[in-house]
């Protein structure tokens, strides 16, 4: 029962001190104090109490979309292991309801998009499911690999890949991680996919999409995207984090690695800009390459190779 109380007080902070991480960080890279890592945690309060402006020319569509946003990544989280300890649902179709009901969040914010009537938030619209679409089939494909793997169907097989793999462990380990860190970059809206700073219309992907939504409705969007994030690092924390070891240290250990993730994606954008647009498709295929990459690895230690 505690554990399931932090691991919900996990979901509802962690989120905001990451992204106060990622500006703390490019802060320091920059040669500047830089905000404090509860900065975005004020931000969301201040906007909550905010009211909003709704153009008249939306339907109902673009006025339930924040809602849909941040309940679609609020139930996917019941199918991930966050902290410690197995997912609240624990069924083996949890990776497809994982992942369509993130898409189902994705579709409505891209649908709302399109309803303000503006070309340039469909053109972000348009960006954003395309990335969707190479993203999708890659994780699936690494996800796939290593429940057949050990033979666990659930998003718990990626604490065992270490003992299933045997000497392909640490490179099957290794690619999956960065393949979901790309995962991490692109669902969020990070450099070098997207600048979430930009206010540049013609170069924005994301932030584009919400130019019409404020208060209540940008707060909203804004805490989604950080759960998004969050719930892939804890992919990412589930294969680092061996299974033998005690709750609370499992505990500390997920924090350590959120914190590391968020430093890390701080860096990134520190040192280097945003990729230019066409090339943006070349770079998230890497996911697709390395994903097959680890069906291969997968596919000599079943049969031989």
């Amino acid at each position: 029962m505690i554990m399931k109380l932090l691991n919900f007080i996990i979901l509802l902070f962690v989120p905001f001190i990451m992204m106060g991480l990622i500006k703390k960080t490019k802060s320091f890279w920059g040669g500047r104090k830089g905000p404090s890592i509860w900065q975005p945690l004020h931000d969301f309060i201040r906007l909550i109490k905010k009211d909003f402006v709704i153009s008249k020319t939306t339907s109902v569509v673009f006025k339930i979309a924040p809602v849909f946003a941040i309940a679609t990544v609020l139930f996917a989280s019941l199918f991930v292991p966050l902290a410690s300890g197995s997912a609240l649902i624990n069924v083996e179709a949890g990776i497809i309801i994982f992942a369509y009901t993130l898409g189902l969040g994705k579709f409505m914010s891209l649908i709302s998009a399109m309803d303000t009537g503006s070309s340039f938030e469909g053109m972000g619209a348009s960006r954003e499911a395309c990335f969707t679409s190479i993203v999708e089939p890659a994780f699936f494909m690494l996800v796939a690999s290593i429940m057949a793997l050990t033979g666990n169907y659930t998003f718990d097989s990626l604490t065992q890949i270490m003992s299933n793999a045997g000497s392909y462990g640490v490179l099957i380990a290794f690619f999956a991680v960065v393949v979901l860190f790309i995962m991490v970059l692109t669902e969020g809206s990070r450099v070098p996919v997207d600048d979430p700073a930009t206010h540049l219309e013609l170069t924005m992907i994301h932030e584009v999409m919400i130019l019409d939504n404020s208060g209540s409705d940008l707060a909203i969007y804004t805490w989604a995207n950080g759960i998004k994030m969050l719930l892939i690092s804890s992919l990412i924390a589930n294969i680092i984090i061996p299974s033998n070891i005690s709750d609370w240290m499992s505990v500390i250990l997920y924090l350590l690695i959120m914190c590391l993730i968020s430093i890390i994606i701080g860096t990134v954008e520190s040192g280097m800009a945003r990729i230019r647009m066409s090339h943006v498709f070349e770079f998230i295929f890497i996911m697709s390459s390395l994903a097959l990459v680890v069906l291969s690895l997968v596919a000599a230690r079943m049969f031989g190779g």
